[in-house]
């Protein structure tokens, strides 16, 4: 008994060991960093900076709106390719198929993915030409530098997490429940919006959080793809900790992103939560 009990209190110590060393620590020495300065000592002054200058507000602006978009993009993107996969293809190897397609590029670095749309963005790249030949354009358009060109990679790296959480949540609704509203006269639009996405809304909402989590604090995608000319918070608060060395503006800069994100994600979530199926007990 007494080592059983031994076994268990390791199996769940070290988790909580590990999980203090490699993310509370560190996320408290970013908090007290950021309420401190060198020669003032306890200061609120880095978050007055942030705060009071709209230079920031246009930062976290233009950081909030990549994020949304993507996260938007994805969800309208994801959710008829995850119906594509569970509820269209029945050949199994296909599926199997279409899904390591799918996540076959998520073990590619996103360096090495982002420049690979800096090379298909490009003034002469594949995107332009591939415009230019159906006569949509009559010029290259200019994609890198701009918040689209930022877009279009977000997407293709975070689209994945979409498809995968609706696609889980789309396999388990039961399709007696579609079949009892196409009994009772439904139509299949309304089958679908009354039965079958409310079901999925949990795995909807699941997608779209993984991919605004990652949306928001994502560094390599915007850095490369916007060339310098678009800032978005997290490039800001790196640049303050590789280049300027001001590690405590940097920590008021990171804790700022953390507690909009968070802030963010909790309205979404307590706005949708009552429309979850079996929500609040109502």
């Amino acid at each position: 008994m007494a080592s059983a009990r031994l076994t268990l209190f390791w199996l769940l110590a070290l988790p909580v060991l590990v999980f203090t060393g490699f993310f509370l620590i560190p996320l408290g020495v970013v908090l007290v960093s950021s309420f401190t300065d060198p020669e003032a000592g306890l200061t609120l002054a880095h978050y007055a900076r942030i705060l009071l200058d709209a230079y920031h507000w246009q930062v976290i602006a233009t950081t909030f709106r990549i994020a949304i978009f993507s996260t938007l993009i994805c969800v309208a993107l994801g959710y008829p390719l995850a119906w594509y996969l569970v509820r269209i293809v029945q050949v199994r190897s296909w599926r199997r198929a279409c899904v390591i397609l799918l996540v076959l590029p998520l073990f590619t670095s996103n360096i090495v993915r982002s420049f690979g749309w800096m090379v298909l963005l490009g003034r002469s790249g594949l995107v332009n030409d591939a415009l230019m030949s159906l006569g949509l354009i009559d010029r290259p358009m200019r994609f890198l530098g701009t918040e689209t060109g930022i877009l279009i990679g977000m997407v293709y790296i975070l689209l994945p997490f979409t498809v995968l959480t609706i696609g889980t949540a789309l396999a388990r609704v039961d399709r007696g429940l579609e079949q009892a509203a196409r009994d009772l006269g439904a139509t299949p639009a309304r089958a679908f919006w009354t039965v079958t996405f409310p079901l999925t809304l949990h795995g909807v909402m699941a997608g779209a959080i993984i991919v605004f989590s990652m949306a928001i604090s994502a560094y390599v995608t915007p850095a490369l793809l916007s060339g310098g000319k678009v800032t978005v918070l997290a490039m800001l608060a790196f640049q303050q900790y590789s280049t300027v060395f001001d590690f405590h503006y940097g920590g008021a800069l990171s804790i700022t992103l953390l507690v909009l994100t968070l802030a963010l994600i909790g309205l979404a979530s307590r706005m949708t939560r009552g429309r979850t199926p079996g929500a609040g007990g109502h």
